[in-house]
């Protein structure tokens, strides 16, 4: 068996043992392993692996690490990228911080974060629940009390805490509790997590400051919480812009319109209110 069929075959077996793994699609990892240890051809079994997986994955409706498996033996390798977590987990320098924001489907929030300069890292990942270590599909049966967030580790000698609040309010709806666009659920709902007092106070500012301008009609929403451990998401989540620029762009198309339309009203009632 040559390196690239053992690699293969040990996915097959983390898979089988990912908790995360459903049970139908750990039946069907289950046969093709054992086809493959009684010697059965081993390009055929994974091309029937394949061709089972194949109407849900059309649907982007299998597990992120299974979804991940049917990248790479579908050829795309784009899919099949792993983000760097221990150049977000290493140790922090003096002038890095950690920021956490949810707000609806994290795949939209790491792009605008990553590309604003003085940022180090930015992780997809799970927070503010009590479940540990938790799964995407935990996280989304609303069972666990996480949201989706993203951690950005920023550089204070190029950018500040109080910037980054800023961005995060043109990437939502603080109006809207109950989710984000079409992200529908508490694991959506938008928070700002503060890691001490000083972040709080600035995001409670900030807050304050938007709700005096008049942006908008109903009030402002997003929750201010203490930051508590965040669990990283599965590989398949980090950095989705990267690894699926066809869907993202998609979503992110919608977002943005809706954004758009929202902060254009916005301003045509601040308009007629000073006149």
């Amino acid at each position: 068996m040559d390196n690239k069929n053992e690699t293969l075959l040990e996915d097959l077996y983390n898979l089988i043992l990912n908790p995360a793994t459903r049970d139908w699609e750990r039946s069907l990892l289950i046969r093709t392993k054992n086809a493959l240890t009684d010697g059965k051809d081993f390009t055929s079994q994974i091309a029937k692996l394949e061709f089972e997986l194949r109407p849900l994955a059309i649907r982007n409706n299998l597990t992120p690490d299974v979804t991940d498996f049917y990248l790479k033996i579908t050829g795309e390798a784009t899919g099949t990228q792993h983000f760097d977590i221990a150049k977000h987990t290493g140790q922090n320098l003096p002038y890095q911080e950690r920021a956490i924001f949810a707000g609806g489907c994290f795949w939209c929030l790491v792009e605008p974060f990553e590309e604003k300069p003085g940022i180090v890292s930015v992780l997809s990942g799970y927070t503010g629940g009590k479940q540990p270590r938790p799964t995407y599909e935990q996280v989304i049966s609303k069972a666990t009390g996480h949201v989706e967030a993203v951690e950005v580790i920023f550089d204070t000698r190029v950018v500040k805490y109080e910037e980054l609040v800023e961005l995060y309010w043109q990437l939502t709806d603080p109006t809207d509790e109950l989710g984000q666009f079409d992200d529908r659920g508490s694991n959506y709902r938008p928070v700002i997590f503060v890691k001490d007092e000083t972040q709080r106070k600035i995001a409670q500012a900030s807050k304050k400051r938007l709700a005096e301008s008049k942006r908008y009609k109903k009030p402002i929403v997003t929750a201010i919480e203490p930051a508590s451990i965040f669990w990283p998401a599965e590989n398949f989540h980090q950095q989705f812009y990267r690894k699926n620029p066809a869907r993202y762009k998609r979503i992110k198309r919608t977002r943005q319109q809706y954004l758009a339309f929202q902060h254009l009203r916005g301003s045509f009632r601040r308009m007629f209110s000073s006149s």
